[in-house]
Parts: C-alpha cells; structure tokens; sequence
C-alpha cells in the first residue's frame, strides 16, 4: 500500500523535471520571458508533488526496520548499500539543487539557474537508479554470498558491488521506470494544457506546453517499449515463473502465443518476446512445478527438486552452527554449499506456493500494456493537431487527453502489481520468501499501521491534488490568450 501511494508522486517527478529543464532552457537560448513563465509554471506543479512524494519515500524506508526486519538482517549488509548511497548523494544532490531552482529566480545567473534544474532532474533520476538497484536486486539476487557464520548474504568483494549495480533486472528496470514517469508527466502537461484551451484561456501558453509536453511523452513510450523488452527477456531468464502467470501460460513450449486477451492470441509471439527466437521454448506454469529443460539444454528441478535441496541445505546450517565436531561440521558445510541456491524453497509448504495469483497478474499487464499504447497515441495525435493548427476542430482530443492524465497512474500501478505481485511469494526471488522476512508482529498491529497509514496517505493524496487544482485554476502568469 505504501510502495503504490509512493508510486503515484514519483513518475510526475521525474517527468515533470524534463519538461520544466527543456522549457528553461529554451528561455535561455531564446531569450524569451515567455518560457520562462512557462516554466515557473510547471515548476510550482512540480515543488508541491515533489514535498508530498518525500514524505510517502521515508516512511517506505523506515518499514524495512519496522515490517520486514528478518529480511533486513538477512541481507542489511547489501541491501542498504544502495539505500544510504541513494540518501546520502543523490537525494542531497536533487534537495540542494531544488532550492537553487525555486528560490533562485533572478538571485543567481540564466545559466546557472538552468544548471540547478537539470541538476535536480538528474538527482531525482539518480536517486530512482539506486532504489531499483536494491528493487533489482530482489528481484534478481547477484554478487552476494550467503556466509553461514553470520547468517547472512553479504557482499564479499568490490567486484560484487559492481555486479549489484549492473544487474541487468535493475538496469532495465531503472530505463523503464524512469521514462514511464516521462510519459506520465508528459500527459500531465499535455491533459492540463488541454482543459485550458477548453475554457479558451492561456491559449498560447497551452498550446506551446501541449507540444513539449507530448514531445518528451512520446520519446518517453518509445523508450518504454524498448525498456518493456528487455524486462521481457529477464523475466524470462530470471523469473520464469512472472512471465508465465502474466501470460495465464500453465503449459509451455517453442513457438508459444501470445494472449492479447482470452481467446485471442498471437501465434509465436511470446517466444519472439520472451527469447527472441521464434523456436525459444517458455516454460509455463506445470513446467516450472513439474521441471523441464530451458534453452541451453540445462535440466531445471522440479520444485519439490529444489524444496527437497532446500530442506537438507537447513538441516546442514543448522548442524553446522550447532555442531562442535569438526568432521560433522565440514560435512555440513559441504552440504550447505551443495544446496543454499535452493536454501529458500526449504520454507515452503507446497509447491503451489511459488505460483502468484495468476488473474491478477494477468490482467494488470493487460491493462498496462493497452492503456500505454493507447497514452501514446493521444501524445502523437497532440504532436498532429499541434502542428497543423487543428486543436481547435479535435475537441474530442482535448478531452482524451483530460482522461488520460487519471489512465497514465492506473498504468504505473498495473507496471508495479506485475513487477512485485508477479514475483510472490519471494523477497528475494529464490532465496527468501515473504513469510520468513517479516518482523514478528501480531495481525493487529499490522492492521492498526495500515489503515492509519491508509487515512494519512490518502489525506495526503487529497491535500495535494486540491493543491494542484488550485494553482491549475489560478494558471500561468501569462498573458491571457
């Protein structure tokens, strides 16, 4: 709950930070006091999303210690790494430069003002790199080892820390992020810039804004598409078991279909997508219980394989912290080592466990991918009308674009419920599940926090966007035109 409430401040972030430095920096190379009330204007709407988006991110931080504190002894070592570089450099940077930018108008020179607003974007940019290096990193646990004196997975070597920061999961997932936060706030301006042209006011203005605001959407969902790819293969690669409940896929096979929606598929098309080979073979749901051979020709154990492997990789830690005899403990050494990949499928029950709830996976892909492309093409139909003068006659595209504003944050969330439902039961994917990394707290402290969090959250939400609404009635200081 509070990782999607967070979500909702983080993508206006980001992209509203491109489009207020591409402004700026036309006012710097035009010289043009237009721009520069342009924007001071998308700079307001930033500040106030950006003060509400801060206080949803700590308090996400501070539940690592509170909720999860099994998970963060397990993994503290690596996991707060990113975490403390995040706060340390990369949010200083953005909060420092912020305040140069919105208190620095007039006090500080054009170009270093300019300077001061990309800064803040790239900060804000940077401090997303590191969370989903630590998201990533859950998602695909590399350059750690599990050390069975401390019970922990640490990071041995600076070359392990280098591998944490160029996981592929995370890198992928980093591009894909960010740039769906530049689409969304690409229709941000675009949706806001349209209800001003409805009421006939700061025409100008809305119009100018509506093809900057389109522009950078645009390049964002391209670069979504190209991002939406890679994650494919990772997912593929990593987490096989996500891409098979994304795709309601219980029985795998070369040359598999994609499902657009039930009863409607495209032969082959998930092969291309998951391998990018039309024989790659994508293991479904069965498959993966039951074992199967992958792509390379590497024999994959069936799930009771690994919870059987998983079990004696328990048993040996426990006999080896235990153990005063030096035979038995290099024994069970020996089989720790022989068995800790599988050491987390030893937690669970069944089998079933690993499958996450299938229809809701299914379906929020569903609606990510078919409301991203149908955001991007209101964005390009905005770039059209802007540029042959036909905003005026496309009322119909004016609406569009107000709706869209609302669609673009169903997207984010659906984006999320795939990427983090789709990985259940696991915290770390194949290492910890979640009913082993949680504090030991009772169900009636854990529904106390959540609703109060609920009510402040959504307090929150409702303060800010009467906020927004507010300084949007008030508009630009522009002429009115």
């Amino acid at each position: 709950m509070t990782a999607a409430y967070h979500w909702l401040f983080v993508p206006l972030t980001l992209g509203l930070a491109l489009v207020m430095a591409v402004m700026e920096t036309i006012y710097v190379v035009k010289k043009d006091e237009f721009w520069k009330k342009t924007a001071q204007f998308w700079m307001k709407l930033f500040a106030i999303n950006f003060a509400v988006g801060i206080a949803t991110g700590i308090i996400l931080e501070f539940e690592f210690g509170t909720n999860w504190s099994n998970y963060s002894w397990f993994v503290g070592d690596m996991f707060g790494a990113p975490l403390a570089i995040e706060g340390i450099l990369a949010f200083f940077m953005e909060a420092t430069f912020f305040a140069v930018m919105f208190f620095g108008w007039n006090k500080v020179g054009k170009r270093f003002h300019l300077a001061s607003t990309w800064l803040t974007g790239i900060g804000a940019t940077i401090s997303a790199y590191w969370i989903l290096v630590a998201n990533g990193w859950m998602q695909n646990p590399v350059g750690t080892t599990f050390n069975p004196e401390t019970v922990r997975s640490e990071m041995a070597s600076a070359a392990a820390f280098w591998e944490v920061i160029s996981n592929p999961v995370a890198v992928s997932k980093f591009f894909h992020s960010v740039t769906s936060g530049w689409v969304t706030g690409g229709i941000f301006v675009v949706g806001v810039s349209a209800w001003y042209l409805l009421k006939g006011r700061h025409k100008t203005f809305a119009t100018k804004s509506m093809l900057v605001g389109s522009i950078v959407g645009l390049v964002g969902s391209a670069a979504v598409m190209l991002s939406g790819d890679s994650s494919g293969i990772h997912a593929a690669e990593f987490q096989p078991m996500k891409l098979a409940a994304a795709e309601g896929l219980q029985d795998g096979g070369k040359r598999a279909a994609f499902t657009i929606v039930p009863g409607i598929k495209i032969p082959g098309m998930l092969s291309i997508l998951a391998t990018h080979d039309l024989d790659g073979y994508v293991p479904g749901i069965n498959d993966i219980l039951n074992g199967y051979t992958d792509n390379d020709g590497n024999a994959i154990p069936s799930v009771a394989e690994k919870m059987a492997m998983g079990r004696e990789a328990l048993v040996a830690l426990s006999i080896y912290r235990t153990t005063e005899d030096p035979t038995e403990k290099a024994e069970a050494r020996y089989a720790l080592e022989e068995n800790v990949q599988y050491m987390g499928y030893g937690h669970l029950e069944k089998p079933e466990d690993i499958v996450p709830p299938v229809g809701v996976v299914f379906w929020a892909f569903r609606f990510m991918i078919g409301l991203g492309m149908l955001i991007a093409l209101v964005l390009l139909l905005s770039v059209i009308a802007v540029w042959k003068d036909k905003l005026g006659k496309w009322q119909w595209l004016l609406w569009a674009a107000i709706v869209c504003i609302p669609l673009a944050y169903v997207t984010g969330q659906c984006g999320w419920i795939v990427a983090e439902v789709g990985r259940q039961p696991w915290t770390i994917q194949g290492l910890l599940p979640v009913n082993v990394a949680i504090s030991s707290l009772s169900a009636g402290a854990v529904k106390t926090t959540f609703f109060l969090f609920l009510a402040i959250f959504t307090l929150f939400l409702i303060i800010e966007i009467r906020i927004l609404v507010g300084a949007i009635k008030k508009g630009p200081e522009t002429q009115n035109e």
